[in-house]
C-alpha cells in the first residue's frame, strides 16, 4: 500500500500528447488526479479503533480507553479492584436492578397518588345534532327538538372543567403509596448489600483459587524434584525402588492436583466474569490482597449501626404502615365522598365566543359558568365493605407479625454473623501458623531423606499435609471476608484494610 501511495504521489510525464490533452481538457484530468489521490480520512484510521461499549458500564469504559491512551497493549489484563467489581456489579445485576426498577416504579405510585388528591382540570369539546320537532309540537310544548334532553337542533359545548373528589380513601391511599414506597427502597438496599456478599465471596473465591492453584504448581515441582531425587538414590544403591514407585505415585497425583486447581480457577473466574461484565471477558486480574489485614468493628457498633440502619426493619415497619392505611382507606368506604365540579366555556346553538346575531344593536357572549356540587352517601352494599376492611385488618395483623419476626431474627444474626467474623479471624491466625509450619516441615522432612534420616513415607505425608494447610489457610481467609460481608447486611459498612 504504501509503494502505490508513492506510486500516486509521483508526478505525470508530460508527453506532446499528454500536454494536448491537459492543455484541451483540464476538467477530466483533475477529476482523474482526484480519484487517484488517496483520501487522508481513510489512510489515517486509527490502528485500535476505541470499541463501542454500552453506556452502562463507564467504569469498564473509562478504564480501556485509559489504557489505550497510555499505550498500553490491548491483551493486558485488567486491573479490578473489589470497590471495582461492586460498582460494576450493580450496574449488570439484573436482581439488582430489578429492585432499582421497583423501587423507582412505588416512587411513580406515590407520585400519582399524590396527583389524585389535587385537583384536574379537562377541556371537553362536544357537538350535538336533534332532530327538530314539528312545529305545532314545538309551538305547544316550547321544545325546539324532537328528544327534550336536548336544547336545540345544533348545540355546541366547549367547556373547561375543574373536578375535585374529596373523601378519606384518598387521603390513606397516599400515605399507603408512601409507606409501599419506603418498602422497595429498603428492599433495593437489602439487594445492594445482598450483592456485596455475592461478590465478596467470588472475588475472594478467585483469589484463593488462584493461590491454590500456586501452591498446587509448587507441590507438583516437588514432586518432580523428589521423584528425581529417588530414582538418583536408587541409582546409588541408597533406596529402594518401592521409595522410587511411591515418588511416582505421589508425583502423578500431585500433577492430578494442579490440573484440578487449575479448573477451579477458571471456574471461579468465569463465576465473577459473568458478574461484572456486560459481555464475556476474562482477561483481567484482582487487585486487592486476599490476606492484607481487615479490622473486625466492636460488637457495640455493629449493634448500633444495625439498630439504625437495618434495611429489613425498615421494610418490615413500612409494611406494617402501609397494612394500616390499607385499613383505613377500606373503613372509608362506610362514609360519604364529595365530588365538586366547576364549568366555564360554552353551551349554546352556535360555535362562538358571542351571540351570531346583534339584539338592540349589542352583543351577548356566550361564555358561562356553572357550579355542582355532590355528595355521595353509601348506604347498603351487601356487606362488601365490611368484608374490604377485614381482609385489611388480616393484613395489618401478618404485617405485624412479620415486623415482630424481622426485629428478633436482627438480635439473632447480630449474634450469630458476629460470632463467626470473630471466629474466623481468630483462627486466621492459626491458619496462617500451621502453613508456615508445614511448609518448614516439608523442606526439613526432605534433608532428612536425602541423609537417609526419614523415609519415603514421610516426605509424602508432609507433602499432603503442607498441601492441606495451604489450602485451609486460603479457605480461612475466604471465610473470614465473606464473615464480614455479611456483616454489612445489618449495618451497611463494609470493613476496609
Amino acid at each position: 500500500m504504501v509503494e502505490a501511495e508513492r506510486e500516486d504521489s509521483r508526478p505525470l510525464e508530460r508527453t506532446p500528447m499528454k500536454t494536448c490533452f491537459l492543455s484541451n481538457r483540464p476538467v477530466p484530468f483533475a477529476l482523474i488526479a482526484l480519484i487517484l489521490t488517496p483520501f487522508p480520512a481513510a489512510s489515517q484510521q486509527p490502528e485500535n479503533p476505541v470499541p463501542k461499549v454500552a453506556t452502562s458500564v463507564s467504569v469498564e469504559t473509562n478504564e480501556r480507553s485509559s489504557e489505550q491512551s497510555s499505550g498500553s497493549p490491548v491483551n493486558v489484563p485488567l486491573r479490578i479492584t473489589l470497590q471495582s467489581a461492586l460498582d460494576r456489579a450493580r450496574i449488570n445485576s439484573t436482581q439488582f436492578q430489578a429492585a432499582q426498577t421497583d423501587a423507582a416504579l412505588a416512587l411513580q405510585d406515590r407520585f400519582q397518588a399524590g396527583a389524585a388528591l389535587l385537583p384536574s382540570v379537562t377541556y371537553d369539546n362536544q357537538a350535538l345534532y336533534s332532530q327538530a320537532a314539528p312545529a305545532l309540537v314545538a309551538a305547544q310544548t316550547q321544545v325546539p327538538v324532537q328528544f327534550i334532553a336536548n336544547n336545540a337542533v345544533h348545540e355546541y359545548v366547549s367547556q373547561a372543567n375543574v373536578h375535585e373528589t374529596i373523601d378519606l380513601a384518598g387521603f390513606a391511599g397516599f400515605r399507603r403509596a408512601s409507606a409501599l414506597a419506603a418498602v422497595a427502597r429498603a428492599r433495593a438496599e437489602i439487594a445492594s448489600r445482598g450483592l456485596v456478599v455475592t461478590v465478596v465471596q467470588s472475588y475472594y473465591t478467585v483469589a484463593a483459587a488462584q493461590q491454590k492453584m500456586e501452591t498446587a504448581r509448587k507441590a507438583a515441582d516437588e514432586g518432580e524434584n523428589f521423584l528425581k531425587l529417588t530414582q538418583d538414590l536408587e541409582k546409588g544403591g541408597e533406596v529402594a525402588h518401592a521409595d522410587v514407585i511411591k515418588a511416582d505415585l505421589q508425583s502423578q497425583d500431585r500433577r492430578r492436583q494442579f490440573q484440578e486447581a487449575q479448573l477451579a480457577f477458571l471456574n471461579a473466574k468465569l463465576g465473577l466474569a459473568v458478574l461484572i461484565f456486560p459481555d464475556f471477558n476474562d482477561n483481567f486480574e484482582l487487585a486487592d490482597d486476599l490476606h492484607a489485614s481487615m479490622p473486625l468493628p466492636t460488637l457495640e457498633e455493629v449493634k448500633q449501626r444495625a439498630a439504625q440502619e437495618n434495611p429489613d426493619i425498615r421494610a418490615a415497619l413500612e409494611a406494617a404502615r402501609a397494612a394500616g392505611y390499607d385499613v383505613t382507606a377500606a373503613r372509608a368506604g362506610y362514609l360519604p365522598s364529595l365530588g365538586l365540579d366547576y364549568w366555564y366555556g360554552i353551551d349554546a346553538a352556535n360555535f362562538g365566543v358571542n351571540f351570531p346575531a346583534r339584539i338592540n344593536g349589542q352583543t351577548f357572549s356566550n361564555l358561562g359558568s356553572s357550579i355542582s356540587a355532590t355528595l355521595n352517601i353509601p348506604v347498603w352494599n351487601w356487606g362488601a365493605t365490611q368484608s374490604r376492611v377485614k381482609q385489611a385488618e388480616l393484613r395489618r395483623a401478618q404485617a405485624k407479625r412479620e415486623l415482630s419476626f424481622a426485629q428478633r431474627r436482627l438480635l439473632a444474626e447480630i449474634q450469630t454473623l458476629y460470632a463467626e467474623a470473630e471466629t474466623s479471624m481468630n483462627e486466621l491466625a492459626g491458619l496462617s501458623r500451621s502453613a508456615e509450619l508445614a511448609a518448614e516441615s516439608l523442606r526439613l522432612t526432605t534433608l532428612r531423606y536425602k541423609n537417609g534420616e526419614a523415609t519415603v513415607l514421610e516426605v509424602v505425608d508432609a507433602q499432603t499435609t503442607a498441601a492441606q494447610a495451604s489450602g485451609a489457610y486460603q479457605d480461612g481467609a475466604v471465610r473470614y471476608r465473606v464473615a464480614l460481608a455479611n456483616l454489612q447486611t445489618l449495618t451497611g459498612v463494609l470493613a476496609a484494610p
